[in-house]
Formats: structure tokens, C-alpha cells, sequence
């Protein structure tokens, strides 16, 4: 007879629980083998789309120096939760996974004679990890398990020197860098980076 206002309850107390006190629930949050790699999570192309890039890289092309012989792209996905809860505080919870699958470009396939579609097969994924108010970047070759990449690798250090937000790469997300910047999350790091003037 009370079960169901039971429920209705816990879901009202579940609604009210403030966004940024929000985890990922168990079938997206991340686990771990006993050797302290990563579980892929199995369904992140299901998750939440944030951006894709074409042969991105950090550091300047040397003058003189070839171009790239392949192209890439690179594709960035995150847990359903953490978007939702990034959308209410501008910044990430705890348990948040960002996947970026990296696959081939390839041309011409099929009708198209101009410009790059993927490549059906993914060539690597890097796994970047928010647990216990911590991150951890993973990386995974086709086939092979997600394994831990220890810091002070360079992913570490560059994430938190120009990361726009939490460390994270937000700068390039198009729909969620101007929401941080409306709500003020965006990194001093970041900021300090964008005001300062150009170096020739």
C-alpha cells in the first residue's frame, strides 16, 4: 500500500541531490582489472558526442618538414551523467570517462571524390579518467586491454597547462566551452594562456 509513495519519494530525493554531487551509475562508472588497467567501457560510442578533430597535434610543424603521409581523426565521447552534470555546474563530476576513438581518414571511398570520411576500423582509443577527484589518462591498440599511462607522461602536464577546464581539453568542445565560459569555469591556466599575447 505505501510502496509506491516509497518510490515517488526516492525519486524526489534523487532530483533534488545537487548536480555536481552526481556519479556515473555502475554500468558507466569505471572499473578496473586487478592489475590496474582499465575495463573499456563497451558502449561508449552509445555516450554523449562532443567533437571531432582531423589531424590535430600540440606542437608546431617544423619549417621545411613534410606533411603528415596519413590523416587521422580523432572522436571524443563522454558518459551521459557527467555531460548532464557538466551542463549544470560547468565543470566535470567524479566517475566522468572521456573517450577519443582515433580512426583512419580515408578518400575516395564510395561517391566521394573530394575531402576525408573514417575509417571503419579504430586504430587506438585514449581513455581519460575522473575517479576520486583524480585523473588518469588509459590508452588501448585494437585488441589489447586499456592500459594505465603513468604520470608525468606528457598527456599529464599538457592537459594541465592549457586545459580549459578541470585539465580537460573543453576549448575544443564547441557546445560546452561557451557554457563553461558563461559560468566561470573556465582554468586560470587557460585564461592566463589566452590573454597573453601571441609568441612569433
Amino acid at each position: 500500500m505505501f510502496r509506491p509513495l516509497a518510490l515517488a519519494s526516492a525519486l524526489f530525493l534523487f532530483l533534488l541531490q545537487p548536480a555536481h554531487q552526481l556519479t556515473a551509475p555502475a554500468s558507466n562508472a569505471p572499473a578496473y582489472t586487478k592489475d590496474g588497467n582499465l575495463v573499456t567501457p563497451a558502449h561508449y560510442r552509445e555516450w554523449i558526442y562532443l567533437t571531432s578533430g582531423i589531424d590535430m597535434s600540440y606542437a608546431a610543424q617544423p619549417a621545411g618538414a613534410p606533411p603528415p603521409s596519413h590523416s587521422m581523426f580523432d572522436n571524443v565521447f563522454v558518459n551521459p551523467e557527467s555531460y548532464r552534470a557538466f551542463l549544470t555546474t560547468g565543470t566535470w563530476p567524479d566517475k566522468t570517462t572521456m573517450v577519443l576513438e582515433v580512426r583512419g581518414a580515408e578518400n575516395p571511398i564510395s561517391i566521394n571524390k573530394r575531402g576525408h570520411t573514417q575509417s571503419e576500423e579504430v586504430m587506438a582509443l585514449e581513455i581519460h579518467v575522473k575517479d576520486n577527484g583524480k585523473w588518469t589518462f588509459f590508452h588501448q591498440d585494437p585488441g589489447g586491454p586499456a592500459t594505465l599511462i603513468a604520470p608525468p607522461a606528457g598527456c599529464y602536464t599538457c592537459h594541465e597547462a592549457h586545459g580549459a577546464v578541470d585539465t580537460t581539453f573543453v576549448q575544443f568542445y564547441p557546445t560546452l566551452f561557451p557554457l563553461a565560459r558563461q559560468k566561470h569555469t573556465l582554468s586560470e591556466e587557460y585564461l592566463k594562456e589566452t590573454s597573453s599575447p601571441a609568441k612569433p
